[in-house]
């Protein structure tokens, strides 16, 4: 193989700029060196800089991709600026985003674009561009942090420190995209290697086994990562963000205890973490009520704002009349994170927790918001009033809906829930405050309807004749079918 020069480094940088990942991955082949190498190179380039580095003096081989702390960082944090330069990538906030394809599918937004219909219309096609660019963007980061984890295990010039953080962080985002793959597909391939060939023909993994995964690897990331965050802003997994996701993972297999004491984990990390009472603060950078949040591309704001804020026609998303009316009056979450636009086609409301939607002279203020503070206690309130602790569970939701000021006094004025709901109001009250809390952010309203079994009795009087049982799963992509012989389609596909 061709080393890569300081001659042609200008080039690849230009190529890894412009060309999607997914695409470059066909083009020259799934082997492990070249994966690290492009990891090492893209963070490297220009695209991107979590820190600086100089370029190498003459060339890289892979073993020195973990020659040094600042090239290994370099590596693994290049799959953060792959997922925020590559606008097909489902983590990145764009149109084909799993906020936005989610919340389509769900009842919280409507499509007013024809290539968001199919979501729309819970009709999406295993040929579907979308979902190619789902299923191939989020393995190629598991492949990606599979090679990496086996780079580290070899001989290397780290510091043990570093190795444990890097470890930790990798093992994260494997757990993390494995989360999204189970809860978007149900059993998916489950890739521990680099070896594509292995890869290639792997049948797919059962939901429970998947599961697992997840689980011991956050456990390792738990273990492993600093108690701190590693850089001045949020960007980067520390180990509450590993208890934070563990919380969540436990939640959606009802392991209520552990659901539990891992959200109270990271809720007493005041001040840390704290919920914020203003909520135009919320989504800036490194705010208080951030738990993990991912960098956008150097010099501009985020892609979930220049998708969602609704500033000319066609309108190509906005938010559904359903979720409009479920705000109770004085709810300040409808006033300070919806808007309102109107133009010949009609009027329309957009989510407006992100309120920048272009970038003015550079300026970078809000940061895309992965996991928060509000989800931890909704988990809590859920966890608790499943375990039968209705009116502890309501005090964390109250908390939620009122967001109390450091005097006590409440900041959102709407009444608090009376203590002594039985426990079925208790947790209908809990769905109604995840769909206000947490629309449009990461799909939740959509992975909560199927892990609820509500799916069906909430969407398919919305949806009519076009909803199926089956719905609640989506396809697995035609490639993926045709090239595995290992692999089958969902039902009803």
């Amino acid at each position: 193989m061709q080393k890569i020069t300081k001659k042609n480094m200008p080039f690849l940088k230009s190529l890894l700029c412009e060309i999607e990942w997914s695409e470059l991955i066909n083009k020259i082949g799934r082997t492990p060196i070249l994966i690290l190498l492009i990891n090492g190179i893209l963070f490297m380039s220009s695209c991107k800089k979590f820190l600086e580095i100089d370029s190498p003096k003459d060339s890289i081989t892979p073993s020195e991709l973990f020659a040094n702390n600042e090239i290994a960082t370099s590596t693994v944090t290049g799959i953060y600026s792959r997922i925020m330069a590559t606008t097909l990538n489902p983590f990145s906030g764009s149109e084909q985003s799993v906020g936005v394809l989610a919340g389509l599918s769900a009842d919280e937004l409507k499509s007013h674009n024809p290539l968001h219909e199919a979501f729309y219309r819970n009709e999406v096609p295993s040929s579907s561009g979308y979902i190619e660019a789902v299923w191939n963007n989020v393995y190629s980061g598991i492949y990606s942090a599979n090679s990496i984890l086996e780079g580290l295990q070899s001989p290397n010039g780290l510091s043990d420190d570093v190795r444990k953080q890097l470890e930790g962080e990798v093992k994260f985002i494997r757990a993390f995209s494995y989360f999204y793959l189970v809860n978007l597909f149900g059993d998916v391939p489950l890739n521990l290697t680099s070896d594509y060939r292995v890869n290639k023909i792997a049948s797919k993994a059962s939901k429970q086994k998947i599961y697992d995964q997840i689980i011991a690897d956050l456990n390792d990331a738990e273990n492993l990562l600093s108690s701190s965050y590693v850089t001045n802003e949020r960007v980067r997994p520390n180990k509450w963000v590993a208890k934070a996701m563990l919380a969540r993972v436990y939640l959606y297999l009802e392991n209520w205890d552990l659901a539990a004491q891992k959200a109270k984990e990271v809720i007493d990390q005041k001040p840390t973490y704290e919920l914020m009472d203003d909520l135009d603060k919320i989504f800036l950078k490194n705010s208080k009520e951030a738990i993990w949040q991912l960098m956008p591309n150097a010099g501009s704001n985020t892609r979930d704002g220049a998708v969602y804020v609704l500033v000319s026609t066609p309108a190509n998303i906005s938010l559904s009349e359903g979720l409009m009316k479920i705000f109770e009056t004085g709810d300040n979450r409808k006033v300070k994170w919806t808007g309102i636009y109107t133009n010949s086609t009609g009027t329309y409301n957009y989510p407006y927790k992100y309120k920048i939607r272009t970038t003015t002279n550079g300026i970078v203020s809000e940061y895309s918001m992965v996991i928060r503070l509000a989800e931890l206690y909704l988990i809590r309130a859920e966890a608790r009033i499943n375990n039968g602790n209705v009116s502890l569970g309501i005090t964390d939701l109250n908390v939620i809906r009122q967001r109390p000021l450091p005097n006590g006094t409440p900041s959102n004025s709407i009444p608090a829930l009376p203590l002594d709901l039985n426990k079925s109001d208790a947790l209908l009250a809990l769905e109604k405050e995840r769909r206000i809390e947490l629309f449009c952010e990461w799909g939740h309203r959509w992975l909560d309807l199927k892990r609820s079994g509500r799916a069906s009795t909430v969407l398919s009087p919305l949806k009519g004749i076009t909803w199926k049982d089956t719905d609640v799963l989506y396809p697995l992509p035609n490639a993926e079918i045709t090239g595995n012989p290992n692999s089958g389609q969902n039902l009803g596909y």
